[in-house]
């Protein structure tokens, strides 16, 4: 998969709503907003969005495998890997 291919192309789930890790950035009904406390913008650039969509798959994905993680060892990773780095 080259690093810009369009969300259609990823095998993971890109939510249709919710804020993206933290960001400004935000998905409604299929569209991406940037949220501001003065309001928000609808992004339309396709690249951006398309970037948006990537890194969401990707986030997904990565919680998919931390939730892999945490059944294959029979409880949350958190308690055990507290302090340890």
């Amino acid at each position: 998969m080259s690093p810009r291919s369009n969300s259609s192309s990823v095998p993971f789930s890109v939510p249709r709503s919710g804020r993206l890790a933290g960001s400004p950035a935000v998905r409604r009904d299929g569209k991406w907003c940037l949220v501001f406390g003065s309001g928000s913008v609808i992004a339309t650039d396709p690249a951006f969005t398309g970037e948006l969509d990537r890194f969401a798959a990707l986030m997904a994905a990565a919680d998919q495998s931390v939730a892999v993680l945490r059944t294959a060892q029979g409880g949350p990773l958190a308690s055990r890997c507290r302090g340890r780095r």
